[in-house]
């Protein structure tokens, strides 16, 4: 055996030192993994309290770091277009009644005790979660900015509401570039109400470099422009369009 070993020596100097090549590189892979993995920032957005639409909207913090949450974009798809609205600041009460009068908002009396009363827009620690209200309240306010008439939380008339997604717009730690994550819910009607699904059962992470520059381009132009909501609704009279379609009926009968 001896005399093998001997004989083999250069063979088996090279096959060891492969081997600690070998360890070396794994060892190496499982350090980057661990860093890799408590350096990915990583939010979610989910249902709270219930599962329909009176749920409360949850985001949070799994990182392992601190996230400042800079935007919260709501985007309202309907059958005759999509509502688009920068949600991260609270809105002003409404009065009971304004919606139907089309008054504008009654602001309170009493002033904000501190700047979380006013706005989201702030650091979550790690493992930490806050909520931006009810599902419904997101969608009811998204409906008054364009102008939409509700019965509760279904619109009037032929109006349906399809989907409603949420998209977040934070820093993350030291990093410069931003960071955001996205989910989106349907919305099924179902005997006078809206039940609430989620599209996927996950929060999709936007932090890929790709995602990060848009991400980049999207606040820059936030602020330049001072958004508040945008729209591809599409206003119908619908008494209007109901006669038109009468009278081509009537044509084509004729």
């Amino acid at each position: 055996m001896y005399n093998w070993i001997v004989a083999n020596k250069e063979v088996l100097s090279v096959i060891a030192s492969l081997g600690s090549l070998v360890i070396w590189l794994v060892y190496a892979q499982l350090l980057y993994l661990g860093f890799r993995r408590q350096r990915r920032p990583r939010l979610i957005i989910n249902r709270g309290r219930n599962k329909d639409i009176d749920a409360l909207c949850l985001i949070s913090n799994m990182s392992a770091e601190s996230l400042f949450i800079e935007y919260i974009i709501a985007e309202l798809e309907t059958s005759e277009g999509t509502i688009t609205m920068d949600v991260t600041d609270f809105e002003q009460e409404y009065e009971e009644g304004d919606e139907e009068q089309g008054e504008g908002p009654s602001p309170k009396t009493t002033k904000p005790s501190n700047v979380s009363d006013n706005t989201r827009q702030g650091p979550i620690k790690p493992g930490d979660f806050f909520h931006i209200g009810t599902f419904s309240e997101l969608i009811q306010r998204l409906a008054r900015d364009e102008g939409i008439r509700m019965r509760g939380t279904v619109p009037q008339g032929d109006l349906e509401f399809t989907r409603l997604t949420l998209r977040l717009i934070g820093i993350y730690g030291p990093e410069d570039m931003p960071i955001g994550a996205e989910r989106s819910f349907d919305l099924k009607r179902d005997n006078g109400r809206y039940a609430l699904i989620p599209a996927s059962w996950n929060t999709k992470r936007l932090s890929s470099y790709w995602h990060r520059h848009k991400l980049r381009k999207n606040v820059e132009k936030l602020n330049a422009t001072n958004f508040s909501s945008a729209s591809s609704f599409r206003h119908v009279n619908r008494e209007e369009d109901i006669d038109n379609r009468r009278a081509a009926e009537r044509a084509s009968k004729e």
